[in-house]
């Protein structure tokens, strides 16, 4: 998508994410997109909880 730029290493990997503010604007919808699939990357190796564990700690602090 034009507005998006990757940062990368010495060996060509991906680091970082440059969004154009006006691409932002133009795309929010898209932009989102990246953005969430991006976070859900960079949590795919953290451990997993049932989601009775999540209700029940959401319960506990008032959020449910």
């Amino acid at each position: 998508m034009k507005g998006i730029s990757y940062i990368t290493d010495n060996r060509n990997e991906r680091k970082a994410v440059i969004i154009e503010l006006k691409t932002i604007e133009k795309y929010p919808q898209e932009v989102e997109d990246l953005i969430d699939v991006l976070i859900a990357e960079s949590r795919k190796n953290e451990p997993k909880r049932s989601w009775e564990d999540v209700k029940k700690t959401l319960k506990a602090k008032g959020k449910l």
